[in-house]
């Protein structure tokens, strides 16, 4: 129930597009742009092309991180995100983390979800030719990413509730905690770019977890 009131308040957000071309994915648009194909074939041999584009640092104009639907290479329709964009046979969804997109999946009017193709050029194009190139590789990164964000969690949380028990409204209802952990500022440091290095990993997967990639960022 939740979850369809929410998809019907971001689908009243979505605005008509201008009819603009898709520009071609740069090499310099790896970081803050997404890019993904949705190919609905017709009976008849033809299909229809969707593409969702999102600037990932924000509209120009506004400021405001939107997914941008392209239709056959045609500006058709924009939403801030979170955002549930209508195409024939169902919709769009397309939300964002920190470290990027978390889902941009096409949900059909039954309720099957199918996340949408990254483009070829893209960070995420490139991470998935890397995962159907070199499968066990491309497992090991994924485990390795999972991995440090589950010790990342286990090291820097100590750390951050200690300071937080020793509010003396909250030392007087529970007492203060002593960290076990401590660490050095400069391996801190490591610990939190490391951790942020493996949730974007995580993200050109559009994988998410509220824990583990929700604490990284």
């Amino acid at each position: 129930m939740f979850n369809s009131l929410r998809n019907r308040l971001a689908v009243r957000r979505v605005k008509p597009g201008d009819g603009r071309p898709l520009k071609r994915f740069r090499w310099w648009q790896l970081i803050g742009r997404s890019l993904f194909y949705l190919r609905l074939p017709h009976g008849d041999g033809r299909q229809t092309v969707y593409a969702v584009d999102v600037r990932q640092w924000g509209n120009r104009e506004s400021g405001e991180v939107e997914a941008d639907l392209y239709l056959d290479g045609r500006h058709h329709a924009r939403s801030k995100l979170p955002a549930v964009l209508p195409v024939r046979g169902g919709a769009v969804e397309v939300r964002a983390s920190a470290f990027g997109l978390k889902r941009c999946h096409y949900v059909t009017a039954e309720g099957a979800a199918y996340q949408l193709v990254p483009d070829p050029a893209s960070a995420e194009g490139r991470r998935a030719r890397l995962d159907r190139a070199h499968p066990v590789l491309s497992r090991w990164i994924g485990f390795v990413s999972a991995v440090v964000l589950v010790g990342a969690l286990l090291v820097l949380i100590p750390q951050v509730v200690q300071p937080l028990t020793e509010v003396p409204p909250v030392a007087e209802h529970i007492g203060p905690f002593d960290s076990p952990v401590r660490l050095p500022l400069w391996l801190n440091i490591t610990v939190t770019v490391t951790s942020v290095t493996a949730a974007m990993e995580r993200a050109l997967r559009l994988r998410y977890h509220w824990l583990l990639d929700g604490a990284a960022g």
